[in-house]
């Protein structure tokens, strides 16, 4: 029986890269496929030759193979990207983005804007996953409808991997699907950083455009650890018109554009930037002042990504896990949509003019 190249790749589809999950196909990990007679050669490209998975690898793609044809002679050629030019990170490598949504004080509706920030790139064709980070008030189970639902457990080369939720079409992790509604998350700095990188390292993500990470207010453990696991693409500061949120929000800026840290900020959403009663859509009252957003975006020398009035259709929409930018009727979800739009500009322009980020590789007291 000739042996087809193109029945080949359907069955190298089937077999998974260690250290995403996904499989070796989705991550361009097969190279210089050639077949000659019964002869099957290639190559698979590894971040490091160092994985403890390697031979389960091999003879995974042998069997994979001969599975279609019993007589082929597989040659399996395992390589190291040793080209740093050209290497991928190991860790989420087939997330072409990794956007951490920050505050610097809760109560601002930071949730709120990586739920719709997140559905609203998805809405544009993106493909998009969610983590909820903020492991002491999980509030983005609640927000997407999947209060009371828990993760599949997948078997991954004999190790445990997670299967992320989903919702409106985006991939979610939450320690909201771990514990129950009520219960109390008391942890502390190790176990917090444990949980965070097991939400990256152990879940097996879908290829991703954007990974948008939802986190807790301040410049905590969580913060620290995410920079140190993962090169993050950006930050999107959310604050309140008002001085005090400003004031916090500043100091949780500061934390990323530290030299050891260096994750450009890619723009200021302002939150609840004044209140519009539902029977009077033209009114504007500005219950938290004005200005906190353009003074957030001058001193981080970003943009002004957005501004979210205070309606209530928001609330309710968070409230019964249909966010607002679903509804396209409704006039707040273009203010979410105009986000997303203009986030994705500020993404292309931060892989224009500067340099990849790096993980953080020191420790940060």
């Amino acid at each position: 029986m000739e042996i087809d190249k193109t029945q080949i790749v359907k069955a190298l589809a089937k077999v998974n890269d260690p250290n995403s999950g996904q499989d070796l196909i989705t991550m361009n990990m097969v190279r210089d496929l050639v077949i000659e007679g019964n002869n099957v050669n290639f190559t698979i490209e590894l971040s490091s030759l160092n994985t403890e998975h390697k031979q389960e690898l091999n003879f995974a793609c042998i069997g994979a193979i001969q599975g279609l044809y019993p007589n082929a002679n597989v040659n399996v050629h395992l390589m190291s990207r040793t080209d740093q030019s050209k290497e991928a990170p190991s860790v989420l490598s087939h997330v072409k983005n990794i956007i951490a949504v920050a505050s610097g004080k809760g109560g601002v509706g930071k949730s709120t804007i990586a739920v719709n920030l997140a559905l609203g790139l998805k809405q544009l064709g993106a493909r998009v996953g969610l983590i909820d980070a903020d492991l002491y008030g999980p509030s983005i189970p609640t927000m997407l409808g999947l209060q009371g639902q828990r993760p599949k457990i997948q078997s991954h080369y004999n190790k445990p991997k997670i299967l992320p939720l989903e919702a409106h079409g985006i991939s979610v992790m939450s320690i909201g699907f771990i514990i129950e509604p009520e219960q109390a998350v008391v942890l502390r700095g190790p176990r917090l950083s444990g949980i965070i990188k097991q939400f990256i390292n152990d879940c097996i993500w879908p290829q991703l455009d954007y990974l948008v990470i939802d986190l807790p207010p301040g410049t905590g453990d969580i913060q620290l650890s995410l920079v140190q696991t993962v090169p993050v693409t950006g930050a999107v500061m959310v604050t309140t018109p008002q001085e005090v949120a400003v004031i916090d929000a500043i100091k949780a800026m500061n934390m990323f554009l530290l030299p050891s840290v260096n994750v450009p900020i890619l723009g200021v959403v302002e939150n609840m930037s004044w209140f519009t009663p539902k029977e009077l859509p033209d009114n504007k009252y500005f219950l938290f002042g004005e200005g906190g957003g353009k003074k957030l975006t001058k001193i981080s020398k970003s943009v002004l990504l957005g501004q979210v009035p205070i309606v209530q259709g928001i609330r309710e929409g968070g409230d019964q896990g249909q966010p607002i930018v679903l509804d396209k009727d409704n006039p707040s979800s273009e203010a979410f949509m105009n986000i997303a739009k203009n986030l994705v500009r500020q993404v292309v322009v931060r892989h224009e003019v500067l340099a990849p980020t790096q993980r953080v590789d020191v420790n940060l007291q």
